[in-house]
């Protein structure tokens, strides 16, 4: 009997983990929001929950995106400043590793995003088997958001890191791009991350950094698709 081989896209895998992951939710969850590709699924998921199976939940988002498509899918929303502890948090990455260590920031949500996963109790990291590396910072740079006056002296502190800086810009906007808290982006390529821990300390004694998407034990776990000859396989990680 001839097998039917099922071909998976990237956006396929993302739907699969992201609705595995939005069915973790339970009712009476406080939960926080993530931004990015995966969790537009994660977001529509929990709003068919809400709207056909009556779940009651209170979603706290990351960034305007996921406060706007909260909304359009009927999803009751509380703002982050008016919450200390969340039940659990949902967001995506651009790399986790096997310890649970990641990279975030290609949207340029990083620093709320960073806020919420730490006010949840039980933090998921949500993506398709891509995103899962053995090394950290090969591919994708740490996204790191800087108030205007600490700039050129960041850059600097930058580089004596070990990293290639460049200031974010967009086609669609002329200059540099601004976060969703008013201030510049800058991604810092660095050649693999060695010690994540270590780079985030010397990451947060930067004076005027806001913060950076480098995310070191704040997960609890991951929920990974991945293709097979059936299509996709999903698999909780714990950390």
């Amino acid at each position: 009997m001839n097998r039917q081989l099922v071909i998976m896209t990237s956006d396929d895998l993302k739907k699969a983990a992201a609705y595995a992951a939005a069915d973790l939710v339970a009712d009476g969850m406080l939960v926080g929001l993530g931004s990015g590709s995966t969790l537009v699924h994660v977001l529509r998921r929990l709003g068919e929950r809400v709207r056909d199976s009556g779940l009651r939940i209170v979603g706290v988002p990351t960034s305007y995106q996921a406060r706007a498509l909260a909304i359009e899918c009927g999803i009751p929303i509380r703002e982050a400043m008016d919450v200390s502890e969340l039940d659990m948090a949902l967001d995506g990455a651009d790399e986790i590793d096997p310890a649970g260590n990641h990279l975030k920031g290609a949207g340029g949500a990083q620093v709320i995003e960073k806020i919420i996963a730490s006010m949840a109790r039980r933090y998921l990291v949500v993506a398709d088997g891509s995103k899962w590396v053995e090394h950290l910072g090969r591919k994708h740079p740490v996204v790191a958001e800087v108030v205007t006056p600490a700039l050129a002296s960041a850059m600097r502190r930058f580089r004596e890191l070990g990293g290639r800086p460049v200031m974010r810009t967009s086609g669609g906007k002329l200059g540099p791009v601004i976060s969703d808290l008013g201030n510049p982006i800058v991604d810092v390529q660095f050649d693999g991350i060695d010690d994540p821990a270590r780079l985030d300390a010397e990451l947060n004694a930067i004076p005027g950094l806001v913060g950076h998407g480098l995310f070191v034990g704040l997960a609890a776990g991951a929920v990974i698709a991945r293709a097979d000859e059936a299509g996709a396989t999903v698999e909780i990680v714990e950390f």
